[in-house]
């Protein structure tokens, strides 16, 4: 195969999945362009790289939270109360490092391991007992809501030490310059090594593949995307480590669902049950991990959350936090109806999120408006998944 004839084929195989309703990231991204142009066209002052890396920083909580929904929507089931396990699990965080005096890795441990715990209880009354997860983790918003402030205690909030390690690394932690350049060169090296793989054993089993000449092409474009994303960021505090660790968590995930036999499994799940159970694959402890996965990447953001403000408090994981954890991963193009959606969702999504927030915020509008903008772009995203899913259904049948 030519390297002509092999982007040829690429390109015709990208037209034929759009026409047939699978349009993947596109709309999100499209979304994400018109609205950092708008906000940049009504205040100057949005794409600066004082208030990007601001955004960055504002992504990293509840976009961590938004990956673990991800997951569960992947399985075909909803999880309502993450941000009450974030709550939680910041409680837990700041009694046992601030007021039982355990060491901060400690404490950091419990909180996790808080998550886990609560989601492997919500996989088990589902698998042993049928109940529908809306009904369960609806239980679990209010219950640990209610858990949450017995934590906290009478004066409903504890302030974390600005000097502990975990405050820093949620507010002053920076990568220096030539450490995000470096991190792009690998980033982009390591794709690179993938996609060659990939197209190796895809022409080995006589499969439409990359080209080389294509592989190179995307590699040099990603490169030089990071490269300057850095440089722009690197104009002002530069690359946050709460950031990174938060990429690094999407890519992890990304390649859990896609290079191992439980992503495999979390995909056939959600696309049919029964077609899954079938096939040998073990469904009840799919749900299982998925929950426990999505409690405890709750739990994480609810650790981010509270060191970004360096406090826990009755609002720590209240608020629109629960909603637009959800709202990202719907909005990045997880379906609500199972088995569709990457680990990238979640980065597409919280990305829109806080863009439409900040944006609101510079130009001095108050919630209400951010709530209503926020509201009709999540419609809208469910209109594209489900006329999407009509298309391929009507393909299929065609």
């Amino acid at each position: 195969m030519t390297g002509v004839q092999g982007v040829r084929d690429r390109a015709e195989l990208l037209v034929a999945r759009v026409r047939g309703g699978d349009l993947g990231s596109l709309p999100v991204i499209v979304g994400v362009i018109v609205i950092w142009t708008v906000f940049q066209i009504l205040n100057p002052v949005f794409l600066s790289s004082t208030n990007l890396v601001n955004l960055t920083m504002q992504c990293a909580a509840i976009g961590t939270i938004a990956l673990g929904v991800v997951l569960v929507l992947l399985v075909g089931e909803i999880d309502l109360s993450v941000g009450s396990v974030a709550g939680v699990a910041a409680a837990v965080l700041a009694v046992s490092f601030v007021q039982l005096q355990w060491n901060a890795v400690l404490a950091v441990i419990a909180a996790l391991a808080i998550g886990c715990l609560i989601g492997l209880l919500y996989g088990y009354l589902l698998t042993r007992f049928g109940l529908p997860s809306f009904v369960v983790t609806l239980a679990g918003l209010l219950g640990f809501l209610g858990l949450q402030l017995w934590v906290l205690g009478e004066t409903g909030s504890i302030n974390l030490p600005f000097d502990s390690w975990i405050v820093r690394f949620a507010q002053q932690m920076f990568l220096p310059p030539w450490a995000s350049y470096a991190l792009a060169v690998v980033a982009a090296g390591l794709y690179a090594l993938s996609r060659l793989r990939r197209a190796r054993q895809r022409t080995a089993a006589s499969l439409i593949s990359q080209s080389y000449a294509e592989i190179a092409v995307r590699t040099a474009a990603l490169l030089a995307f990071l490269l300057v994303a850095a440089w722009y960021l690197n104009l002002s505090r530069g690359v946050g480590v709460m950031f990174l660790l938060f990429l690094l968590l999407v890519v992890a995930a990304n390649f859990a669902l896609t290079r191992t036999r439980w992503g495999r499994a979390v995909y056939a799940v959600g696309g049919s049950v029964e077609a899954a159970r079938r096939a040998g694959i073990r469904v009840n402890r799919i749900y299982l991990s998925a929950f426990a996965a999505c409690s405890t990447l709750a739990a994480l953001g609810g650790i981010l959350l509270a060191a970004r403000l360096a406090a826990a408090n009755q609002s720590t994981g209240g608020g629109d936090t629960n909603l637009n954890a959800i709202a990202a991963a719907v909005i990045g193009g997880a379906s609500l109806f199972g088995g569709r959606g990457t680990a990238y969702a979640a980065l597409l999504g919280v990305v829109v999120i806080q863009s439409i927030s900040s944006g609101l915020t510079l130009l001095n509008l108050d919630s209400s408006v951010r709530f209503m903008v926020t509201g009709a772009v999540l419609v809208l995203a469910v209109i594209v998944d489900s006329l999407s899913r009509r298309t391929r259904a009507a393909t299929g049948r065609a």
